[in-house]
């Protein structure tokens, strides 16, 4: 997770895949040793917090328990952080069948997330919380995840609220990401953490730390360092160069 001190951003969630491939230049595992060496390096950089992609042999994101419980407990056995999964619809598309198989989940992540705007996410999330497992509402700007989340019975009941700004643009996305927090209200008081993608994935950390929310930053969300032409050879060194440059935090 990652949290703001004085209005100085403190990014900590990191993912260490995602929907990323070798094709944009970046190093994406896809195998639970893989998953687990690449959250341990990030760890080492300064993130607290884990959320990976199980993926399927071919490389597809899923929510199969075998797959779940193989990257959580690879990497639960190298760092000692909590590591979360999603449910969304990249992985499986049908409500019903997701739903299936997060209640079959043997090895529980610590957290999953669920996405507002997303068809059937209701019936997951509550799920999770019977299995005692803790639950992340994404939304993102562009949807009605926001007003949705504002009516949601279950609100009051989640760890946190990854709002997602889906303007690309450096130009503007600061401004975006100024409105999508309004658009929550307060958020049945839960945590808010904001993140950004592609050109906008900086830009974000900015107002996140003026307004005090958390922010998150990792290669799912941009592959590109401070310069915007090279691009992080790992997560590890994407954690540590956004900390270097919005906390002065010299870690090498």
């Amino acid at each position: 997770m990652s949290g703001t001190i004085g209005g100085i951003v403190r990014v900590r969630q990191v993912c260490p895949n995602g929907p990323r491939a070798a094709a944009d230049g970046v190093v994406v595992p896809l195998v639970p040793q893989a998953m687990a060496q690449s959250a341990a390096e990030a760890v080492a950089a300064g993130a607290t917090r884990i959320h990976v992609r199980p993926k399927t042999p071919c490389g597809r994101d899923s929510v199969s328990p075998r797959m779940v419980a193989a990257a959580v407990d690879a990497i639960r056995a190298r760092v000692d952080v909590p590591v979360g999964a999603p449910t969304g619809a990249r992985a499986e598309p049908d409500p019903a069948v997701r739903l299936d198989r997060v209640r079959h989940w043997e090895v529980l992540p610590g957290f999953a997330s669920v996405g507002r705007h997303e068809p059937g996410a209701e019936q997951p999330a509550a799920a999770l919380l019977d299995l005692g497992a803790g639950v992340e509402a994404g939304i993102r700007s562009g949807t009605d995840g926001a007003a949705r989340f504002a009516t949601w019975p279950l609100g009051p009941k989640v760890l946190r609220v990854p709002a997602k700004v889906t303007d690309r643009y450096p130009q503007t996305a600061e401004q975006s990401a100024r409105g999508l927090p309004t658009g929550l209200g307060d958020a049945h008081g839960r945590p808010v953490l904001l993140r950004g993608e592609e050109g906008g994935a900086r830009p974000v950390l900015r107002p996140a730390g003026r307004l005090g929310l958390a922010a998150r930053i990792r290669l799912e969300d941009t592959p590109s360092l401070p310069d915007g032409q090279q691009r992080a050879l790992s997560n590890a060194q994407l954690v540590a160069v956004v900390l270097r440059e919005h906390t002065g935090d010299r870690r090498p």
